[in-house]
């Protein structure tokens, strides 16, 4: 089991950008992929983006493709979410997730392929 912790997290104005980043211990972080998804008030989890174990599939949700950027560093056991140009349709509970299986070839994008998941961090982009 994995346990993961999510932070960078905040209140920004529409237009601005955060970078999100969760931190991961307990099993060897450099063979899984790593997901981020997010939930908004009233709504289901929904992906936003994740990268395979080496970095060399990545996937984005259009709703965000070209503003956001994730990318991992598996010497310090940690996936960040880079955040740019910022919406209010943005604000949501943000979860990094671990993926199930090691050395996949691809990036996941379904909640069913991640096994571990983190408490999550709020973003609020205001208006």
């Amino acid at each position: 089991q994995v346990q993961l912790v999510e932070s960078g997290g905040g209140l920004v104005q529409a237009g601005g950008s955060l970078r999100l980043s969760c931190a991961a211990s307990g099993r060897t972080f450099s063979r899984y992929g790593m997901g981020w998804f997010r939930q908004a008030p009233g709504k289901e989890r929904e992906f936003v983006s994740a990268i395979s174990w080496d970095g060399s599939s990545i996937v984005y949700a259009d709703s965000v493709k070209g503003r956001f950027t994730i990318s991992r560093d598996n010497v310090n056991n940690t996936v960040y979410l880079q955040m740019d140009s910022l919406k209010p349709v943005d604000t949501a509970v943000y979860y990094c997730a671990a993926a199930t299986w090691p050395y996949a070839n691809r990036a996941f994008d379904r909640p069913t392929d991640f096994g571990s998941w983190g408490q999550g961090t709020q973003v609020t982009v205001s208006s």
